[in-house]
């Protein structure tokens, strides 16, 4: 390992279990800081509820650490928002947010307006598909931001439970991480190798850096903040937090396989003199006439920095004239 990488891993790696919510509630209030949680959500009736309400009892109404709770419905088709909404959450329909741009699909675009429909000084985003979540994953993320001003981004990293035919398997289940995205990481960007998990879905960070960066839409949007935060404000700025466990439903290969490109995809982006000819990725499935080709695109697209966009800086501005702005 690089001597860089190796300073930098014990400096920045953090343990949510250093950090209680009731010492990070005295420090945002010392700071005078709010916090805004964010899940962007696609048909997740199944999971959302428990972990909004999880959220909501110990870390808006116990300890209220958590400011605002929001989910970004991105056209669930099934009781998503209603689940969400029931559970404490303010549910916010991503195209509602913005509308007259054209919409763009994907994660990227949900946390994107996440961003804009939010005021936290510090904002987290949790994935909305986790089970046997555990609000310290939030108290995790925090503690870092709240007992160090000189950090601006924080990500998870934790084991990945997979499941299988044979049962639980302890580690594992980041198939993308460790075909994809670590090899690219190592290759392009070494300084960023000591991630352990580069692609977590969950992350948190200070307003003011977050809204200075493009959000990639899709599957690409985690590893284009890490890379663009990295180059914005500095290795030294960024750090990684152990959750411990992290389990959420797991996706086919091919659905793994689309991924995959789009991350791919994201990166190339990233490397100046790189032209990607194609969006395209085939893939095939066996039917009864035989093998037959299946053509996604895997391409990619921007939204600029949120602090770029008029809407939002008028409606901060808006904000900060009628209450005083943070101090996180």
């Amino acid at each position: 390992m690089r001597s860089d990488v190796d300073r930098w891993l014990r400096r920045r790696t953090y343990s949510a279990a250093s950090f209680g919510a009731p010492d990070l509630l005295a420090a945002k209030r010392d700071q005078g800081c709010t916090v805004s949680v964010v899940l962007p959500a696609l048909d997740e009736e199944r999971t959302v509820g428990a972990i909004v309400g999880a959220i909501h009892r110990e870390l808006v109404v116990r300890t209220p650490l958590v400011d605002e709770l929001v989910v970004v419905d991105s056209g669930s088709t099934d009781r998503t928002a209603e689940v969400a909404a029931a559970a404490g959450a303010r549910v916010v329909r991503a195209e509602e947010v913005l509308p007259d741009l054209r919409p763009v699909p994907g994660k990227g675009e949900a946390l994107w307006k996440g961003l804009y429909a939010t005021d936290g000084d510090l904002v987290v985003f949790v994935d909305s598909d986790l089970v046997c979540f555990t609000p310290h994953f939030v108290v995790g993320l925090l503690g870092p931001l709240l007992t160090n001003r000189a950090l601006g981004y924080v990500k998870a990293l934790y084991d990945r439970p997979l499941s299988t035919t044979e049962g639980i398997v302890p580690t594992g289940g980041g198939r993308v991480t460790e075909l994809v995205a670590r090899p690219l990481l190592n290759a392009l960007w070494p300084r960023l190798a000591g991630f352990v998990q580069p692609l977590s879905g969950e992350y948190a960070g200070r307003r003011d850096l977050l809204e200075r960066v493009p959000f990639v839409s899709g599957y690409g949007v985690e590893l284009a903040l890490l890379v663009d935060l990295a180059d914005l404000a500095g290795i030294d700025a960024l750090g990684q937090v152990d959750l411990g466990t992290r389990r959420h439903t797991h996706q086919s290969d091919a659905a793994l396989g689309r991924m995959a490109g789009q991350i791919l995809q994201t990166a190339l982006a990233r490397c100046p003199g790189v032209r990607v000819t194609s969006d395209a990725l085939v893939q095939y499935v066996r039917t009864e006439a035989g093998v037959e080709p299946v053509t996604w695109d895997v391409g990619v697209c921007a939204r600029p920095p949120m602090g770029t966009v008029p809407a939002y800086t008028a409606r901060r501005a808006a904000r900060a004239a009628a209450a005083g702005g943070g101090a996180c």
